[in-house]
């Protein structure tokens, strides 16, 4: 078989077509492991994205990122909240909570078309927290165990058997309130908090405050001539006295160069 310098220059296109090809995956991946929590861990991932957008962009794209959450586009996720700011210069912003798995396809979509101008990922570190609350809900089982087996005795005294009810009352109290902390720490490892900022591109940003200021030369010019106006009309009556003055004392000085 002969192999032609074409032949050659296509197996190498092929080549590097498929090294890129590996290494947009490899990328992809290492991006994913960089924010998923590494098992054992008990980490809360939040992401900060600053994004800007055309400015005719910013209302649809708030709404697409919203209704991609609400229907789980990318995996189990709930909007906490949406804000969206019309007007010259507007603006907005998403806070979902999505599973780890759907992060970088959200804001993806959230960029779409626009700029990433700054993304902000950080991780609490939730260890402690879970070991207490855990350790928490086990001191109160084991009491309230205890309790009930005091419970059942024959010879237990009527203001001590109260005692005892008060006191599993309370350890029930603390058991559910242990139950939810734990469900809001797993709540907080399962899932992520990213929130997205949307605004206007700095060009936009420009051209609307020369437009603004153009807008708002009228009213300030209409503003500063009031001013003079209301000075004048309160300076008046003292030019006017001030006049009156000098015209008194200037005749009171011709009399007396004439008498001397």
């Amino acid at each position: 078989m002969v192999v032609t310098p074409t032949l050659l220059l296509a197996l190498a296109a092929c080549a590097q077509s498929g090294d890129r090809a590996a290494s947009s995956d490899t990328g992809a991946v290492a991006a994913e492991a960089a924010i998923a929590s590494p098992d054992g861990a008990f980490l809360a991932y939040e992401h900060d994205v600053q994004i800007q957008l055309d400015a005719a962009q910013i209302a649809p794209r708030i709404q697409q990122v919203a209704q991609a959450c609400q229907n789980a586009k990318f995996g189990d996720c709930a909007v906490l909240q949406v804000d969206q700011r019309s007007g010259d210069q507007p603006s907005g912003e998403v806070k979902v909570r999505i599973a780890p798995k759907g992060t970088e396809p959200l804001i993806a979509l959230a960029g779409d078309g626009g700029t990433l101008q700054s993304r902000n990922t950080r991780a609490e570190d939730l260890a402690q927290q879970v070991a207490d609350t855990a350790l928490t809900k086990a001191r109160l089982e084991k009491e309230h165990a205890r309790l009930l087996s005091y419970q059942d005795r024959k010879d237990l005294k009527i203001e001590d058997l109260m005692a005892i009810t008060t006191r599993l009352s309370e350890i029930e109290a603390g058991v559910e309130q242990a139950n939810k902390d734990s469900a809001q720490q797993r709540r907080r490892i399962d899932t992520q908090l990213v929130t997205l900022h949307f605004a206007t591109t700095s060009g936009q940003r420009s051209r609307s405050e020369i437009g603004e200021a153009l807008s708002e030369s009228g009213s300030i010019l209409s503003t500063s001539v009031a001013f003079l106006i209301r000075a004048a009309a309160a300076l008046l009556p003292v030019a006017v006295l001030a006049l009156i003055a000098g015209w008194g004392v200037r005749a009171w000085w011709r009399r007396r160069r004439r008498a001397t």
